[in-house]
């Protein structure tokens, strides 16, 4: 077995290597008794090496592996081994890390048990999050990654439809906007759930949880993090957390739902001007089912009346599927699995 770090890295030293490479693959691949991996954290990059129909090694491989976070069932795992876990520290870590591997390490290393030691370890001189969002993404965006930073720190900030970006940059980003889902897959769209491909009724929002959290938080109060005025920052985060993971605690659910196996569309729900909106949609087209809920980290403040009526213009549209309208919050997450059987 070969493998070879950092891959994309021959594009700056010497990019006559990939058709080498491919010649001498095509030449004795048959005859070779070897496994040969290819490592990058470049991912355009590695994406035209390997994906691109122009480039020397386009369908040479055998299989592509994109690394990704743990799903949420490991993430709780992993806390109960180190005996920190409990709703609320689930959802906080995966707030910040999505579970990535990298993330999640550093954090437990660093003796994270709560939600402040997070911001404690995160907020501090030397904080190895601090420049990770800058570090990641640099190199992708080359020359004009202020104008990539600053979409994304709008998006972040809830700036979420392409109209609202053009409007408070005076520019058009549409081409800014198709690289970032298309090349670099740092958005993406998120369309109502039973949309259309081409509506235009769509909203962008970060892949990433750790990403969506830098661009909010680090890079939009980068000046205070530059004087090393971290009890600031912190500030505006315990202000603003509240707001800020409603949003991910849809995503947190969506994906928890995904885990279950049950359904084969999850997804939300909203109408022009953002009229009956709908958190979480959970369709089974096999079993005629759909769930609709209302996610709110304290869920007595939902009102079951009014999400029952901007559930109605959706089900409508269902006329032949057993409705199921909940409410969601924190509490709910170990007991979800239990919830849904009981339909």
């Amino acid at each position: 077995t070969l493998i070879l770090d950092e891959f994309q890295e021959f594009f700056k030293i010497n990019p006559s290597v990939y058709s080498d490479i491919q010649k001498l693959w095509d030449l004795n691949k048959h005859a070779a008794k070897i496994h040969i991996i290819f490592i990058g954290s470049v991912y355009s990059l590695m994406h035209k090496i390997f994906e691109d129909d122009k480039q020397p090694l386009f369908g040479r491989t055998d299989r592509i592996f994109r690394l990704k976070a743990f799903s949420i069932k490991t993430l709780a795992e992993i806390l109960k081994d180190k005996g920190i876990y409990t709703p609320g520290n689930l959802f906080d870590f995966y707030v910040l890390t999505g579970g990535m591997p990298k993330y999640l390490n550093l954090l437990i290393m660093e003796g994270a048990r709560t939600r402040e030691d997070i911001l404690n370890i995160v907020l501090q001189q030397d904080s190895l999050f601090l420049n990770e969002g800058k570090n990641l993404l640099i190199e992708e965006f080359g020359r004009d990654y202020l104008t990539y930073f600053t979409i994304l720190e709008l998006i972040s900030q809830g700036k979420t439809g392409r109209g609202e970006i053009e409007s408070l940059l005076e520019r058009d980003v549409g081409g800014y906007l198709h690289r970032l889902e298309q090349d670099y897959s740092v958005i993406m769209r998120h369309r109502p759930i039973d949309a259309k491909v081409n509506t235009k009724n769509q909203k962008y929002k970060i892949v990433d949880n750790f990403l969506n959290f830098w661009f909010r938080f680090i890079y939009r109060h980068r000046t205070a993090i530059e004087i090393e005025n971290f009890s600031y920052v912190k500030k505006i985060v315990r202000r603003d957390y509240s707001t800020y993971c409603g949003i991910i605690l849809e995503r947190f659910f969506h994906q928890l739902l995904a885990e279950t196996g049950h359904f084969n569309q999850i997804g939300s729900y909203w109408e022009k001007d953002n009229q009956n909106e709908l958190d979480v949609v959970a369709i089974n087209d096999m079993e005629k089912r759909i769930i609709i809920a209302e996610i709110k980290l304290n869920k007595a403040k939902i009102n079951m009346n009014t999400l029952a009526s901007r559930a109605a213009p959706l089900l409508e549209r269902y006329p032949l599927y057993m409705p199921t309208l909940l409410a969601l919050g924190l509490e709910d997450i170990p007991v979800l699995e239990d919830i849904l059987s009981e339909l």
